[in-house]
């Protein structure tokens, strides 16, 4: 069935006015939607009175035409409320901009002390600090006092030579009575300088250049000159 377009309305210079700006998604279901029904009663009325079609074809015609506009509903609902929750996020956690956070992350070494929260376990009657490469390798281990601590890495060797400047992951081990019984990251702390939305995640950006989410952190507290 051929449905007739809409005609046009003069300009002011005699041609034709623009064309209307694009429709909203409900818009275009509404004007979507009275299509279908025309051409539904088309199809009805245009039927072979010998062979009709079957009332239940129609009705599975519409539940899946109203099915398609509840999802189409839906999916601008879900992606409306994912823009507001990300924008949120971001504002929200714009106020932890120039914070020091403390965080279960890699320690990014310049050459400069690193400070670091150690956490023995509670039963450990022994504790050493372990530093790996990157790549996982163990560069060295030593002992620290077996409770929670903070501290100042400064990355260097058994000899005192410094380290050189890059990536290290550093860990604590904890003994009993000379037995292993765990071992658990360090907090490394540093100072956000950027947050902002990631593919719908909060991420925030330190001041080595590291970028973490927000459930890696677990202190803030308020940054001094001289941190």
């Amino acid at each position: 069935m051929e449905i007739p377009s809409q005609p046009r309305t003069p300009g002011a210079q005699g041609g034709f006015a623009a064309a209307s700006p694009p429709r909203s998604g409900n818009a275009m279901i509404s004007s979507d939607f009275e299509t279908f029904l025309k051409m539904l009663t088309a199809q009805m009325e245009n039927q072979d009175p010998l062979n009709p079609v079957d009332s239940t074809e129609f009705a599975t015609q519409l539940a899946t035409f109203s099915s398609v506009e509840q999802q189409v509903r839906t999916n601008e609902l879900l992606t409306a409320l994912g823009a507001q929750m990300g924008a949120l996020s971001v504002s929200q956690l714009a106020g932890w901009v120039g914070m020091t956070a403390r965080a279960d992350m890699p320690v990014h070494f310049d050459g400069r002390p690193v400070t670091i929260t150690a956490r023995p376990d509670d039963l450990a009657d022994e504790a050493r600090l372990v530093v790996r490469d990157r790549n996982g390798a163990e560069l060295q281990r030593f002992p620290i006092d077996p409770v929670r601590q903070e501290l100042a890495w400064a990355g260097e060797t058994a000899a005192g030579a410094s380290l050189p400047a890059g990536t290290y992951a550093l860990s604590v081990d904890s003994y009993a009575d000379g037995e292993l019984i765990a071992s658990t990251p360090v907090f490394v702390h540093a100072r956000i300088v950027e947050a902002r939305n990631e593919n719908g995640r909060p991420i925030l950006v330190m001041d080595s250049g590291q970028e973490v989410e927000t459930g890696d952190i677990v202190g803030l507290q308020q940054a001094f000159d001289g941190t």
